[in-house]
Formats: structure tokens, C-alpha cells, sequence
């Protein structure tokens, strides 16, 4: 007699976890892929694109050999995992546990191979949101040498801290789904990755009009929807608390973009598109860390937040001279720096304990929740969440500038002015475009 799977495996809870994944995978590709695309002057439509589809394979590749297991392996440091396979039977078929955490939750209830799949989409995507400081000029070789080793030596330490069952999560820092771990990791890796790689050339910094603003509202379009599956997913279970997140993060995504596109109209006397598209990210953001543990007053407080401080660190500190000697593209500092931040003090503020991640079945334990100072009048949460932040903020700065500059020894961190000038055929032999060319 055969059965489809082990008494462990539900299908529900296994069903919502590979969806979740899938839907964050398409945030990369084919999301970020066409929202890059058709963000950027033309001559860079192909190479903002590939860029990001280079660093979804090649983060696969390691994850599955050994990055897995120092993210959410068995403990090796403190902060990391011990580095292993993750690719035999045994393995991927086995019931999924992350060994330093497992204390602290349920007993999972789908293979490890969902759960290497769904944590993989999240380490992609973190890599593919830094390229957006450095898109028009870093030197597509550096950056093939670059995904790999800030994902092996970067993105590891901070998944292994705060979701792995490291220090920070002993502590009790609370990253619902990566504001930290994903988005301020990204920003001030890639504001470090702009400096040291040096500006766009001086034409196009002055000018760089997207190409496409509708493939970008596509690519736009997937992103929030996707994430759907980046905050409803990480519960690990089709549970309530799953359906809370993904009704939060549309509640502050939608505030934000409205917002934003507000105060580009009180500042500019226009509503502007781009605009929106930020507001939208940066609510995605900002709710991203809180997903699970707001209600819905606290998702629309953290979407209003959203919506105003971003725009102020993007339109106004961002342009000022000092900030503006670092070119970051499409000012990732503001809409995923600045955001994730944003959303991790608010967690600290908003955390409200009645929102159960986990139900407790002890009557002096109603479950996993996170109190903010406006519910239980400790400010300990919110002192956990600033010291979470200053670590991943100084741990990146660090670590990317090494890897950087190790990497310069190698090969060139930035194109020369020959090929910036020319763009994506001289780097690729590729345009995006046919019209008025042989191939119309």
C-alpha cells in the first residue's frame, strides 16, 4: 500500500509554501527583470535586466551547495551556519527544521526542499534590489564575481542572526519578513557598492529617462502582488496570521503610494508615476518587517510613515551635496534603506501582542506575538529593533567594502567611458530595442 507523502506533510500548509515562493520568484523574474528594464535610459535596458537575472541563477547555485545551511544550517557561530550540501534525497525530502530556531516554533509541516526554495527567492531578490544602486556602469564581470561572494559572506550572516536562530533572534529581534535581513542589507550594501564603484557618466546622471514607464508599471505590478507571498509566507503555515500579513502589506503598500503621490504633488504640482511606483515600494517595504505583528491601524500608520519619511530621505537628503557624491541609481538608499528601517522601529512601536504569529496551548501563553512600546509601554522592543539595525547597517557597510575591494584586484569595478557611452551593445552585442535598426 502506498501513501503520497509522510503523516508530517500537509498539503495545505506545503501548497501555500511553494506558492508563496513562487510568487516572490516572480517578483525577480520576471518583476525586478522588466521593472529595471524599463526604469533606465535605453542603452541600459538589457544590461539592468540581465543583471538581475544573472544574480537569480548564480545565488541558486551557492545556496544549494552551501549558503543554505550558513543561513539557516545548524549552528557554527553565533551568527552563522555551517557551511554544507543541501542536494541529497535524504535532505530535500526530510521534514524541514532550522535546527537553531526550532525551539521557538512549530513543528514545520512540508519538506526541506520547500523550505530551501522559499528561502532561496528572498536571498535573490535581496541581491537583485542592491544592483539598483549600481545599474548604468558597474562592469557586468565584476558584478558575476560580486553575487556569489556577498551572498556567501554578506546575506548569510544577517538570514542566520535574525531568522537562522542566531544572536539577534536570541535577543529577541523582530523581522517579520526582511526588512532588515533583505532591505536594509540591500541599501547599505549597494549605497557602499555605488560609492566604490563611482558615478554614471556625467550625461547620464544629469539625464537618464526611462525607456519604458509602462514595462516598469508592469514589472511594478508583479512586485506588489508578489509580495504577497514575501510577507504572507513567513509564518511557514497557511495559517491566520498568514492572511493578516498579506492584508497588511496591501493596506500599507496602497497608503504609501497614495501618500508619496501627495507630497509630489504639494512639492512639484504634479502626481508622477515614478513617484507612485516608489511610494508603492517603499510601503512594501516599510510593512514588510511588522507584516504579522501590526493590526490593521498599525499597517496604515506604517503606510502614511512610509510614504512621507522615504520621500523626504530620497527628495531632499538625497540631493544634498554631500549624499549626492555617491550616485545611487534608482536611490535604493531612500525606497529600501530608509523603508526597512522605518518599518523595524515602527515594529518596535506598533507590535501588537493580540496579533499571534503562533497560538500558545499553555493558559500563561497565548502564543508568539511582538509587543511595541504603544501596547505594553516597555520600550525594550524598540531598543532590540535599533541595536538589529545598527548591525546589519555596520556589518554590510564592512563586508561589501571588502568584498569590493578584493574584487577590484581582479577586474575593473566600473566600465570604462568608451563602453558607458555605447551601453548594452557594446557590453552584451544586444539592444532592447529593433526599431529602426536591420532587425524592424
Amino acid at each position: 500500500m502506498l501513501v503520497p507523502s509522510p503523516k508530517w506533510l500537509d498539503t495545505g500548509d506545503n501548497a501555500w509554501q511553494l506558492a508563496a515562493a513562487t510568487f516572490v520568484g516572480l517578483q525577480s523574474i520576471p518583476g525586478l527583470v522588466v521593472l529595471y528594464g524599463g526604469i533606465v535610459k535605453k542603452k541600459w535596458a538589457i544590461n539592468s535586466a540581465f543583471m538581475s537575472m544573472y544574480a537569480f541563477a548564480s545565488v541558486l547555485v551557492v545556496w544549494v551547495l552551501f549558503a543554505y545551511n550558513m543561513a539557516f544550517g545548524p549552528q557554527w557561530f553565533p551568527f552563522l551556519g555551517t557551511p554544507g550540501l543541501a542536494i541529497s534525497a535524504g535532505f530535500t525530502l526530510g521534514q524541514a527544521t532550522i535546527p537553531a530556531a526550532a525551539s521557538g516554533m512549530p513543528a514545520m509541516a512540508f519538506p526541506m526542499s520547500t523550505l530551501m526554495y522559499f528561502q532561496f527567492v528572498f536571498a535573490a531578490i535581496t541581491v537583485i534590489i542592491l544592483a539598483g544602486s549600481v545599474l548604468g556602469r558597474m562592469s557586468f564581470r565584476a558584478w558575476v564575481l560580486f553575487c556569489p561572494l556577498w551572498m556567501t559572506f554578506v546575506y548569510t550572516v544577517g538570514a542566520f542572526s535574525l531568522w537562522g536562530g542566531g544572536w539577534l533572534a536570541s535577543m529577541g529581534v523582530a523581522d517579520f519578513s526582511g526588512g532588515y535581513v533583505i532591505h536594509l542589507a540591500a541599501a547599505s550594501s549597494g549605497f557602499v557598492a555605488a560609492a566604490m564603484v563611482g558615478p554614471r557618466l556625467k550625461q547620464d546622471r544629469e539625464s537618464f529617462p526611462p525607456n519604458s514607464l509602462l514595462v516598469t508599471l508592469v514589472g511594478a505590478g508583479i512586485l506588489w502582488i508578489g509580495w504577497n507571498g514575501f510577507n504572507g509566507g513567513d509564518p511557514y503555515f497557511a495559517n491566520a496570521d498568514a492572511g493578516a500579513a498579506v492584508l497588511n502589506t496591501n493596506t500599507a503598500t496602497a497608503v504609501g503610494l497614495l501618500v508619496w503621490t501627495l507630497m509630489d504633488k504639494m512639492a512639484y504640482g504634479k502626481p508622477s508615476v515614478i513617484g507612485a511606483v516608489n511610494g508603492m515600494i517603499a510601503g512594501l517595504v516599510a510593512i514588510t518587517p511588522a507584516a504579522g505583528y501590526v493590526d490593521g491601524l498599525g499597517a496604515i500608520i506604517i503606510g502614511v510613515c512610509a510614504g512621507i519619511i522615504p520621500w523626504l530621505a530620497m527628495n531632499k537628503l538625497q540631493k544634498t551635496k554631500l549624499m549626492m557624491r555617491v550616485d545611487d541609481t534608482l536611490s535604493v538608499f531612500s525606497t529600501h534603506g530608509v523603508a526597512g528601517l522605518t518599518g523595524g522601529l515602527l515594529t518596535g512601536l506598533l507590535g501588537n501582542p493580540a496579533m499571534l504569529q503562533y497560538i500558545g496551548t499553555d493558559k500563561d501563553a497565548p502564543g508568539v506575538s511582538v509587543g511595541g512600546l504603544f501596547y505594553t509601554g516597555d520600550v525594550h522592543q524598540l531598543l532590540l529593533q535599533i541595536y538589529g539595525a545598527a548591525f546589519i547597517i555596520a556589518y554590510n557597510v564592512v563586508a561589501t567594502f571588502i568584498i569590493l575591494k578584493v574584487i577590484s584586484f581582479v577586474t575593473p569595478l566600473r566600465m570604462d567611458d568608451a563602453t558607458l557611452k555605447v551601453g548594452d551593445d557594446a557590453v552584451h552585442g544586444e539592444t532592447a530595442y529593433a526599431i529602426g535598426t536591420e532587425g524592424e
